[in-house]
């Protein structure tokens, strides 16, 4: 399916929202067990609907200008994961953060497209803080959530069931002062 529209672009990536077709490849993503090695493993077909259904699709009406999106390579509109800018569950705080199919691993497309959300939180929705959080095995995904910005503080052990099962995760923050004045954007 074509998507002539992306809400946010770099030179090589688009944003778009997620739609009801795309829940084959968004099931295929979840149920791969190395994308989902640092993400509580492979999810079932109830967990994902419930994904779709909440966190994205009704999520872009409840929370304007926040979200789950599809990330896309614009040259091929090929699928190569999704990026986030929503609520941690359970929180206030706001988390940038991304999961890549296997294919798309070892591009910089976690951190290109990660900066530009980074940008747009501070600068587009003037959130004051912006913070990630990832498995503190995954060091991967601390190196990208480095590279967009942020700064490690530690650890965080989240109450809310998605998260406290899994222990205590790698926690990442950046306040937006801080972010414009080094950035000067």
């Amino acid at each position: 399916m074509f998507h002539d529209r992306f809400w946010l672009t770099t030179e090589r990536l688009g944003l778009r929202h997620f739609t009801p077709d795309d829940f084959d490849w968004l099931m295929a993503l979840y149920q791969d067990p190395d994308v989902m090695q640092y993400l509580g493993g492979p999810k079932d077909r109830a967990h994902v609907e419930d994904l779709m259904q909440a966190r994205i699709l009704k999520y872009y009406d409840e929370h304007p200008g926040l979200g789950i999106w599809m990330t896309v390579d614009r040259a091929t509109e090929a699928p190569l994961g999704l990026h986030v800018l929503n609520n941690i569950h359970g929180e206030t705080l706001i988390q940038v953060g991304f999961i890549l199919a296997k294919p798309a691993w070892g591009q910089g497309i976690a951190s290109e497209i990660g900066t530009a959300l980074v940008r747009y939180g501070f600068v587009d929705l003037g959130l004051p803080r912006i913070v990630g959080i990832t498995d503190p095995a995954n060091l991967a995904s601390q190196h990208a959530l480095m590279k967009i910005g942020l700064h490690r503080n530690g650890e965080r052990l989240l109450p809310h069931p998605a998260y406290a099962a899994d222990g205590p995760q790698a926690f990442f923050e950046r306040d937006a002062a801080d972010w414009l004045d080094e950035t000067g954007r």
